[in-house]
């Protein structure tokens, strides 16, 4: 029977979201605007910051990355899919990440991104890697064009881990001797469902599992950064500009329905607009 490792994507192979890199490519090439990145830049704020990752947090995301996609051609995300992960993606791979994947390839192991992000993008980057392969979200096509629907379920949970034994069946992959890595709780199923466990970067959940379970932690973090790092050049000041703006419209609001105001509380709008920007 063949081994295999399965590695989970975004803040196990990656910090934050590969999605958002990815749609953060696409911004830097002209196919959206700075309308359309703003929406990813407050997911990934979520997501990098709080490390959200409930039912909500993932129908939320995946609302956010259907609405995203629908209406494009296959083939123009396709073209530019290569130089995105190369130019964008590659570079934020973790090192020792890298090396893992590596010791898995030296060992005679198969290797794999199991992912709720799009098949299409797991499998860009699983090639840049020189993986066997990627399992993730399957989203509808129509006439080559997405239709911003799903074809079956987020890979996600225990769906994770049924398409692992799905693709262990195809390939003749022993799960008892193969290896799985990730940072959250909601990939348990799969952690449970093969021979070797290891949390990498773990959510406080994972990390006590991991200490009850007995299985490996490796931490590749460094210092958190300011999350506006994380978006392209300009999207900052939107951002910044539309909480702002958020912030005068409601003390104006105040102002017009409070014919006299208690307490002169007008100074609480300036705080919320210094904490904002």
């Amino acid at each position: 029977m063949t081994r295999a490792a399965f590695f989970d994507v975004d803040k196990t192979l990656l910090p934050g979201s590969s999605l958002y890199l990815f749609a953060r490519g696409l911004y830097r090439r002209g196919f959206y605007d700075l309308r359309d990145i703003a929406g990813f830049a407050f997911g990934q704020l979520t997501f990098r910051l709080t490390g959200a990752e409930g039912q909500r947090g993932i129908e939320a995301a995946r609302e956010q990355a259907l609405a995203f996609i629908e209406g494009k051609r296959q083939s123009d995300l396709n073209q530019l899919g290569h130089d995105i992960v190369v130019e964008v993606i590659g570079p934020r791979i973790y090192p020792g990440m890298r090396r893992v994947i590596d010791v898995h390839h030296a060992n005679g192991d198969k290797t794999y991104l199991v992912t709720a992000a799009p098949r299409e993008l797991a499998e860009r980057i699983a090639a840049y890697l020189g993986m066997d392969g990627a399992l993730g979200t399957e989203a509808e096509l129509v006439d080559g064009t997405y239709t911003g629907r799903l074809v079956g379920p987020v890979l996600h949970g225990p769906a994770k881990l049924d398409a692992v034994i799905g693709l262990a069946d195809e390939q003749g992959i022993d799960l008892s001797s193969s290896s799985a890595y990730s940072d959250s709780v909601n990939d348990r199923p799969l952690l449970e469902g093969v021979g070797h466990a290891v949390a990498v970067n773990p959510d406080r959940m994972l990390r006590e599992l991991a200490a009850e379970r007995g299985w490996p932690v490796q931490d590749f973090r460094r210092r958190r950064r300011f999350w506006l790092i994380w978006l392209p050049a300009g999207a900052a000041a939107l951002t910044a500009a539309v909480m702002a703006a958020a912030g005068t419209r409601r003390v104006r609001a105040w102002r017009r329905g409070s014919a006299v105001p208690r307490g002169g509380r007008a100074g609480k709008g300036g705080r919320a607009r210094r904490s904002a920007a």
